[in-house]
């Protein structure tokens, strides 16, 4: 006989787990069904990329240079620090072998002074502290412990300002280093975004960047503007020098060159020394503000972050070192968003 007992139905809780992953199957098919395909970009987006990564890695770059100026700025200063206190400490014992010399003396005499005996066992601060004591001493003492006083006073002086400006050191190559990988990481970005390209899009950018380097160094009309001086006359004709010298973080000459390395090695050449970075370089100086007021071998900076520098060239051309994989060339002030010029 037919067995009439119904089919077990299901739980409840397994319906509401078969229905809300059947849900998402279907949002996941729907969803895949109108994702569009990654789109590959065009050579002129990838260009615009890379220009804007190489604009990033310039700004870095330029806090790369300031942070290597201003350690070796202190390895100077910590090095004159040490030898002023090698120094220091020589004539301090000369002083104290003096005073030695003296109670030396006193005891083949007859005895050592008490006010000297207590000096050669205590610190001189506190013996000079005590009154009573001074009217023991000569006045040849007193002049010696002075001196001895005042010696140590300074070597305290100047040994802190050498470990403050160590702990400075130390601060400032963790900045060089970081600056460093973040100008690296940058170019990289932008090798990594380059190589998205053919073999035959890149010739075709390397061409047309090549083009750019030829007609801005040979075809290039510069009018008649004077130079501003006779040492930006040189420091401008030294930069003429270079041109289609590469650009190189980091680099000041004489074979490769960034914005400012390019700008501080062309004055050095002129007898003139000016500060390694765009932002030292543009608090140096006259400032112009007037692109019409101008001359020949006047800095000028663009950017709101003025991380960038170069030379005035004459008729609204500048001669610069602009960025990674380009030389050094004029360009179109009107390129970039030009701030101000200083006069140096």
């Amino acid at each position: 006989m037919a067995s009439h007992r119904r089919p077990k139905q299901q739980s409840r809780a397994r319906v509401t787990v078969l229905t809300t992953a059947a849900a998402a199957a279907v949002v996941l098919s729907a969803n895949a069904a109108n994702a569009a395909p990654s789109q590959k970009l065009t050579k002129d987006q990838v260009k615009a990329k890379v220009d804007e990564l190489y604009q990033q890695a310039e700004q870095a770059s330029e806090k790369f240079d300031g942070a290597k100026e201003k350690q070796q700025k202190l390895q100077k200063e910590i090095s004159t620090i040490q030898d002023n206190v090698a120094r220091g400490q020589q004539d301090l014992n000369k002083l104290r072998d003096g005073l030695g010399s003296l109670a030396t003396s006193q005891y083949r005499s007859g005895g050592i002074d008490p006010s000297v005996q207590l000096f050669l066992s205590s610190n001189p601060d506190d013996f000079l502290d005590k009154a009573s004591t001074l009217d023991q001493l000569s006045a040849q003492q007193v002049d010696a412990l002075k001196k001895i006083q005042d010696k140590q006073r300074e070597l305290a002086q100047e040994r802190a300002e050498a470990a403050d400006k160590l702990k400075d050191l130390s601060s400032t190559r963790t900045q060089l280093e970081q600056k460093k990988k973040e100008v690296q990481a940058k170019l990289a970005a932008a090798q990594k975004i380059l190589n998205t390209l053919t073999a035959k899009e890149k010739a075709e950018l390397a061409a047309q960047q090549a083009r750019a380097d030829r007609s801005s160094s040979q075809r290039v009309n510069l009018g008649d503007a004077p130079p501003a001086s006779g040492r930006a006359a040189a420091a401008f004709s030294a930069a003429q020098s270079v041109l289609g010298s590469p650009y190189v973080y980091g680099a000041s000459g004489p074979s490769s060159f960034d914005c400012s390395g390019l700008t501080s090695w062309a004055y050095a050449q002129a007898g003139v020394s000016i500060p390694r970075t765009s932002e030292s370089q543009a608090t140096i100086g006259t400032r112009i503000y007037d692109q019409s007021q101008l001359k020949v071998g006047d800095l000028v900076f663009f950017y709101g972050d003025i991380h960038h520098v170069g030379l005035y060239a004459g008729n609204g051309q500048v001669l610069h070192a602009p960025h990674t994989g380009a030389v050094v060339r004029y360009e179109a002030m009107s390129d970039m968003p030009f701030q101000f010029g200083v006069r140096v």
